[in-house]
């Protein structure tokens, strides 16, 4: 999956948490037009990610629920990785953790959170 569909689809269960999700909510959440909105779900649809009828509301399917999951909990890790270990601003930390979430690899990932584990268990030893 591509970083703008990964960033439609996070975007999605985002609103989801609030409340129903329209087609004009993700078009202002992310700064771009309606079509572009409803070309990256008819391609999210077609990967069984979403569904989407025409003047209706956007609802994850179970497949789209575990992957937009899975995007926000990379996201979450890293902006508290860069805030709370690196001392980065929140404002910072926010945003490269967006870039972040989109080209770092499994196993630096994984080797971020054991550091980080490793380093909250030497605090409470």
């Amino acid at each position: 999956m591509t970083q703008s569909l990964e960033d439609y689809l996070e975007m999605v269960s985002f609103l989801a948490d609030e409340g129903e999700v329209r087609v004009t909510d993700i078009a202002s959440r992310l700064g771009v037009s309606k079509p572009s909105v409803l070309t990256a779900l008819r391609s999210l649809e077609e990967q069984g990610l979403l569904e989407h009828e025409r003047y209706r509301t956007v609802t994850l399917t179970r497949k789209g629920g575990v992957a937009a999951a899975a995007i926000r909990e990379r996201h979450n890790f890293l902006t508290i990785f860069l805030r709370d270990i690196l001392g980065v601003s929140a404002e910072t930390a926010e945003k490269d953790a967006c870039r972040m979430e989109h080209f770092l690899s499994e196993e630096t990932l994984k080797k971020m959170q054991a550091l980080t584990k490793s380093k909250v268990k030497a605090v409470f030893a």
